[in-house]
């Protein structure tokens, strides 16, 4: 993966996701120990995010300082040059001349493509508009092989926006990789999965149920991953009105899900689960979902920027 763009789930092999995965485990074990290292000392990463974020964009920053390197945060940068009419293009190959690594973030689906056309330096897509999201995809993976130990043989059910879920679209194409024993699509019909979503995973042998009711799977389900349904992509915000809190998850939601599964959402939430689960053993989202994603960028960062012994 050395100089490597991560630009899509797609681009992976099995064979990545576990050196991936492994890498995460050996920074989260470096972390506990001893705090940092300097692993990434002299290289500089810009973060060059476009559209709000906290998570991702604190997460590349932490995962950068705790490998030593430096970094150029730009956050918001339609109040930079971008303002002025600047192209993405130029804007790309301006701070990849000050760096090593662009970490890019856009609202536009295919942005990070066009950064990594635009540069010899590797570029990570933290985010196409309902496009992709291939590192929140990898610390979900993660998160789930951490706890069951595999992939093989569960139940998986994503639920909400999945239609502009990016975290979602991603997170079924590494999923394809494996051999779920099923995964339930449950959105209304309006945040459906898109097709090219749905066929690439059934074309991968996927077991795949859509359903528009939540009840009835939550039994059998070994992870539970909600999705906000996302007001940012709507244009019609009646329709985002009917349809923003089809899924609650409460307490009593709670009582008919697995007793061994967990409960994840890539965050922010606005409202989908209750507080009150907050304190669910099952609900991993914030002990454990939110730090990985801090270990398995420090992994990408650590495997693209720093050449290892074969």
């Amino acid at each position: 993966m050395y100089q490597a763009d991560i630009l899509s789930a797609d681009q992976f092999t099995k064979a990545d996701i576990d050196r991936i995965v492994a890498k995460a485990k050996t920074m989260r074990d470096m972390v506990v120990k001893q705090g940092a290292s300097d692993t990434l000392k002299g290289k500089i990463m810009t973060a060059l995010f476009y559209e709000p974020s906290s998570r991702t964009f604190g997460s590349f920053i932490a995962a950068m300082q705790r490998l030593g390197g430096g970094i150029i945060p730009l956050h918001g940068v339609v109040y930079s040059s971008v303002a002025k009419g600047e192209s993405l293009p130029d804007t790309v190959k301006t701070f990849a001349s000050f760096s090593d690594i662009i970490v890019i973030r856009h609202p536009i689906v295919g942005a990070a493509l066009t950064a990594a056309d635009a540069t010899d330096k590797p570029v990570i897509n933290a985010g196409d508009g309902p496009g992709e999201h291939p590192t929140q995809a990898l610390l979900d993976f993660f998160t789930i092989m951490d706890r069951f130990g595999k992939i093989d043989g569960l139940t998986i059910t994503l639920v909400g926006d999945l239609k502009n879920g990016r975290t979602v679209h991603s997170l079924l194409t590494l999923l394809s990789l494996c051999r779920p024993k099923a995964v339930n699509l449950v959105a209304p019909s309006v945040l459906a999965m898109p097709a090219d979503r749905l066929q690439k995973a059934k074309q991968a042998g996927i077991a795949l149920t859509q359903m528009d009711k939540l009840d009835d799977v939550l039994a059998a389900t070994d992870v539970l991953y909600v999705t906000r349904v996302q007001k940012e992509r709507f244009t019609d915000l009646d329709v985002y009105e009917r349809v923003k809190h089809a899924y609650v998850i409460t307490s009593d939601t709670m009582k008919s899900l697995n007793k061994e599964a967990i409960l994840m959402h890539p965050f922010p939430r606005v409202g989908e689960i209750a507080t009150e689960v907050d304190s669910d053993p099952r609900a991993v989202y914030l002990t454990h979902q939110i730090p990985n994603g801090m270990y398995v960028r420090m992994a990408l960062l650590s495997l693209i920027l720093k050449k290892e012994a074969a």
